[in-house]
């Protein structure tokens, strides 16, 4: 067929629309490393499909069974000028027709990991080469404990109850319906029946096998309701909620901050209806939420396993049920919410030493100092070595920084290119993926963290730098692992690559770990489990006012993923940041989990105005004098699998209108943040139920809809009323502040007569509530739970 009759080709075909369009979309789809798109094979009508029908077998106690699946083919029909296609039984077509059957029964399990988890798994086949643990996990393998919910046989089935739902197995037609505690269907199975009142095709749960190498792949199709709304996948820069939209789940260099492509793809996601769903594998995802049909939910699942974990609650019980399982961010250490300054890049010691010195001179509060991809011998070459030339003692360097108050973080990358001084060791000593010939799939050598020599190899690169004084690393890309790479673990890119970046994560966080005291790296790419190696940030976003808007979208996205801790390039990246973009985008960095300045330069504030260098000091001491609050609040999201960059619904579940927001958020529990997206001084705010107090203006509002203007600097932020938000005296670095004495700033109207707060000391063992009540004219501590810590109190009013 020629090209240009395939342009023209438009077919109907359950959630395909017009094949192809142009020349552009062909190619793209064949280059190095484009995300892949396993809908194609569920929209390919020359495949087999088998619809799961019906429980052939199941033993409630143990939880497994079989389902018997139909085989389907899809078959063309024209009617009034289009050209449909439908689905069809059809017989076996295999050879001899004895030995293969045409609706096989195969594994289906139920297991309960807790009692607001769900665990169900479905076999397409028989599974020769699965590992035992799964690095997705926290502990390698899921918990089971049938024992906290209660089965009994039902005229359909069987049913599993406790306090917090119940889980219902439909015999015939097979189904699995989720509720929660009041009996509400949450979400249920598709089957083909439940389709037959549409003209729509529409699949239904089932498997597809590849007529072009018996391959097969899971399409976990569930039913959406009116109203729901989807939330997660990662670190998502499209529309925050997810209904409607075709997203697929792999690794990329998105090359931005606008576009459908992520850096930090998670197979998670959760619904405004009370459940949320893990996705477990690493095999590339696309699902269709709804998206072609409106009541469908379509995991397509590359694997040819659906494993699939349901939790039931709110978004704060998801969100720990979740990380339960797939791990909490280990607290980073104090030093890592300080500021950190960066540009691409400082290329010598004297130039890091300079920035240090400007830092304290303009009297800009700050901790780390950031060296990106010029401190080789050659930018970007990385071979773990400070160039001798331009580096006359990084050691005393180092060490000199660290008396001011300075960390170290550098930069470095899994890749080595051709003319890398330890590309040939790499190759020779087998440590880097090969193809299907024993060769490079690619020019350059790709570390395979798979290989416990490779990571015994790099670890011991980072441990030498280590020792030299180096604080931090920066965990750069880890999105190109090569899809038809044959890696030591035996399996492909197909189901490596996506793993490949929490490898990466791992093996840099856990030496780290092992030399400093303190979990701790600075990453681009992330996949389910990577929350547990704190932190990421969100990549190369435009100096624009929509690519800071798309930023704050992204980080609400990760957070809403299992992610706590997340930061992004303040000022944007790609090109030098325009002054009044930078200045609004300062406090939205200040005011988020971390914060550094990067990008092309220049970065530093006292490259622009005096004004700018003013309001960048007034935003930075702000954040200094918060450390107290955000130190605890880092504890608590730690200890509990929250974002510090939390959606408004985390903590208003049963506010509609918190569902809705996009552009604010809460940092931490406490305090509402709304930042300026245009060159304005005010903009609309929604405000959660409740009252709520300005932070800089100290003027009082309630709930619902208010224009409200920034103070000095440029954002709005207000604190949930009764809230004890405590600071920490102003000091130049997180080394020298003064613990010892804590002014506790209580936010509360005349009718309020209690407040409470949080503090979380760096010494301290646990995390301290502490309880105002309002005397008189002023609000004085019930009992102070910190020791040798003197508490001050104010009042704001």
């Amino acid at each position: 067929m020629k090209k240009a009759t395939l342009f023209q080709i438009g077919i109907v075909f359950f959630g395909f629309v017009g094949v192809f369009t142009t020349q552009a979309q062909i190619q793209n789809e064949d280059l190095l490393n484009a995300p892949v798109d396993v809908s194609k094979d569920f929209e390919n009508y020359q495949n087999t499909f088998y619809f799961a029908d019906e429980l052939a077998s199941f033993d409630p106690k143990t939880g497994k069974g079989t389902v018997k699946y139909k085989r389907y083919q899809y078959q063309t029909r024209q009617a009034f000028n289009n050209m449909l296609v439908k689905p069809d039984t059809v017989a076996a077509n295999e050879f001899p027709s004895t030995e293969y059957a045409a609706s096989p029964e195969l594994p289906f399990q139920i297991q309960f990991v807790s009692d607001r988890t769900v665990r169900i798994k479905m076999e397409s086949g028989p599974q020769y080469n699965q590992p035992e643990e799964s690095l997705m996990l926290v502990n390698g393998v899921a918990p089971n404990h049938p024992e906290l919910w209660t089965s009994a046989k039902t005229k359909n089935g069987y049913e599993y109850t406790n306090a917090n739902g119940k889980v219902e197995i439909n015999t015939k037609p097979w189904h699995v319906k989720v509720y929660d505690a009041k009996g509400k269907l949450l979400t249920s199975t598709l089957h083909n029946n439940d389709l037959q009142n549409t003209y729509t095709p529409v699949l239904p749960f089932s498997y597809v096998r590849r007529n072009s190498d018996y391959s097969r792949s899971y399409a976990a199709v569930m039913s959406l309701q009116p109203g729901e709304k989807i939330f997660g996948c990662g670190e998502s820069f499209t529309k925050f909620d997810k209904r409607g939209q075709k997203v697929v789940l792999y690794t990329d260099d998105a090359n931005g901050v606008q576009n459908e492509t992520m850096y930090k793809p998670i197979p998670f996601y959760m619904s405004s209806r009370g459940y949320g769903v893990f996705m477990h594998t690493s095999t590339p995802i696309t699902v269709d939420f709804g998206k072609y049909f409106n009541g469908a939910n379509k995991m397509m699942i590359g694997d040819d396993v659906a494993d699939l974990f349901i939790f039931l609650g709110e978004p704060k019980d998801i969100l720990d049920e979740y990380t339960n399982l797939t791990g909490k961010a280990e607290m980073p250490p104090l030093w890592s919410f300080g500021f950190w300054m960066s540009r691409i890049t400082y290329f010598s010691e004297k130039e890091g030493r300079e920035v240090a010195k400007n830092l304290r001179k303009y009297k800009i509060p700050s901790d780390v100092i950031h060296f990106d991809t010029g401190w080789f011998d050659v930018d970007w070459r990385n071979n773990y070595e400070f160039a001798s030339k331009r580096f006359e003692d990084p050691v005393d360097m180092m060490a000199d920084m660290k008396e001011d108050g300075f960390k170290v973080c550098l930069w470095q990358l899994p890749y080595f290119t051709p003319k890398n001084t330890l590309f040939n060791e790499i190759v020779d000593n087998g440590l880097a993926v090969k193809d299907r010939k024993g060769n490079l799939p690619y020019e350059d050598a790709v570390l395979d963290f798979s290989n416990p020599e490779t990571v015994k190899w790099y670890q011991a690169k980072l441990k030498h730098l280590l020792d030299q004084g180096v604080s931090v690393f920066k965990v750069d890309f880890g999105e190109a692992a090569p899809l038809n790479g044959i890696y030591k673990s035996g399996r492909t890119g197909f189901y490596e690559h996506n793993l490949f970046p929490l490898r990466y994560n791992k093996a840099v966080a856990e030496i780290t770990k092992k030399e400093k005291g303190y979990t701790l790296i600075w990453a681009r790419s992330t996949w389910a489990g990577s929350q547990r190696y704190p932190l990421h940030w969100g990549g190369d976003a435009a100096t624009t006012n929509t690519a800071m808007s798309a930023t704050l979208r992204g980080g609400l996205s990760l957070g809403l993923s299992g992610f706590s801790f997340w930061s992004h390039d303040v000022g944007g990246f790609v090109t030098k940041s325009p002054e009044g973009l930078y200045k609004r985008w300062t406090p939205f960095g200040m005011l988020t989990s971390h914060v550094r300045s990067h990008g092309e330069p220049p970065t530093e504030p006292w490259e622009y105005s005096k004004e700018f260098l003013n309001s960048f000091r007034d935003a930075d001491n702000m954040r200094y004098e918060l450390m107290p609050y955000i130190y605890a609040q880092a504890k608590e999201s730690s200890e509990k699998g929250l974002p510090m960059l939390r959606a408004l619904f985390v903590e208003y579940p049963n506010d509609p209108g918190s569902w809705l927001i996009d552009n604010e958020y809460l940092f931490g529990s406490s305090m509402l943040v709304a930042p300026l997206f245009e060159e304005q001084t005010e903009r609309e705010v929604y405000l959660p139920e409740g009252t709520w107090i300005d932070y800089q203006t100290k003027k009082v509002y309630q709930s619902g809809w208010h224009t409200i203007k920034a103070g000095d600097i440029p954002i709005v932020v207000l604190v949930k009323n009764g809230t004890v938000i405590p600071h920490i005296k102003l000091a130049q670095s997180t080394k020298d502040m003064d613990w010892t004495k804590l002014t506790l700033k209580v936010y509360a109207d005349e009718q309020t007569s209690t407040a409470t707060g949080k503090v979380y000391l760096p010494e301290g063992k646990k995390l301290e509530t502490i309880t105002l009540e309002k005397k008189g004219n002023e609000f004085k501590v019930l009992q102070n739970p910190l020791g040798a810590t003197s508490l001050k109190t104010e009042w704001i009013k």
